[in-house]
């Protein structure tokens, strides 16, 4: 016999049938090109549009510098009242107000803030030449109130009636007062002397 040939007889059924295999394969591609294609899918449904968010409340800022602040509305009074030398100045009932009282017995000066306070807060007096922080007590009445009392020659009273045209008052939970230094207050710091 002589030398072994690389095709078989099996070799060349495999041939033909890879050629039938090929040419079905080429018919169901003819087939597959005419055949519609598939309708597209549905688009997704669109998410909500977002919530609009709440605008931010305006951040109200104060002048760089307490003397540039608008005056607090309102004007200063003086009376005598039962033995007692009094300047209110403004609302002093709703709270927007300050009220200086003379005790010229024990020679002391009261300031006095209407309004509800628990317990101790503090009120802080700033004039053109100090500040400072006094220990303020809450009274209750009507109307309730926050008041703290100095000693009628205490230097903080002189800062407030010669300070450049208006002090500061300021206490936790009250509106923050700019007052003209007026002469009810030289009065009242008079009256206790």
């Amino acid at each position: 016999m002589g030398p072994a040939s690389f095709h078989t007889g099996r070799m060349k059924a495999n041939l033909r049938i890879s050629i039938k295999a090929m040419s079905v394969l080429s018919g169901l591609a003819l087939l597959a090109g005419c055949a519609s294609p598939p309708p597209p899918a549905p688009p997704a449904p669109l998410p909500p549009p977002p919530r609009p968010r709440p605008a931010p409340a305006p951040v109200v800022k104060g002048p760089a510098d307490w003397r540039d602040a608008a005056a607090t509305a309102g004007d200063w009074r003086w009376r005598q009242e039962g033995g007692l030398s009094v300047a209110r100045f403004g609302d002093t009932m709703g709270g927007s107000g300050l009220t200086l009282v003379c005790n010229p017995a024990v020679h002391t000066i009261t300031l006095v803030r209407a309004g509800a306070a628990t317990g101790t807060e503090p009120i802080t007096v700033t004039t053109t030449s100090q500040k400072r922080v006094l220990s303020g007590v809450s009274q209750l009445g009507e109307p309730p109130a926050l008041s703290a009392t100095i000693a009628a020659n205490d230097p903080l009273l002189d800062a407030m009636a010669f300070s450049r045209g208006r002090f500061m008052v300021e206490a936790p939970g009250f509106a923050t007062l700019y007052l003209p230094s007026w002469p009810e207050v030289s009065r009242v710091i008079e009256d206790c002397r």
